[in-house]
């Protein structure tokens, strides 16, 4: 990549953030109300996507073999008590993110 080519790159990565920070602001002024359809997706998108990465991370978990999916299942379990009990979402993932990392690294090797 020349310094031109580098230069167009970078240019078009400033204006595509600058666009995607300002868009919001000019499509839903403050004074005018949210549509009911952006609030929607505001309260049904994160439940979606955290389904989806559950599903995507247990997809090649095999039952029949190895470790038989425990360190998964107690991991689940950990950031399942976890937020029942802080109702803290990010200590909830990062509680059962360590407690899975552990578990592969020093009890199921």
């Amino acid at each position: 990549m020349n310094t031109v080519q580098a230069l167009i790159t970078i240019a078009l990565c400033a204006v595509a953030t600058m666009l995607t920070r300002f868009l919001p602001f000019l499509l839903f002024p403050a004074g005018k109300p949210t549509p009911k359809f952006v609030r929607y997706l505001g309260h049904a998108l994160p439940p979606a996507v955290f389904s989806m990465l559950v599903v995507y991370c247990l997809k090649n978990v095999q039952i029949t073999a190895g470790s038989h999916g425990l360190p998964e299942l107690i991991a689940i379990s950990v950031v399942a008590a976890l937020h029942l009990w802080k109702k803290q979402t990010l200590l909830s993932i990062a509680g059962g993110t360590l407690v899975y990392m552990l578990l592969v690294q020093f009890v199921f090797i």
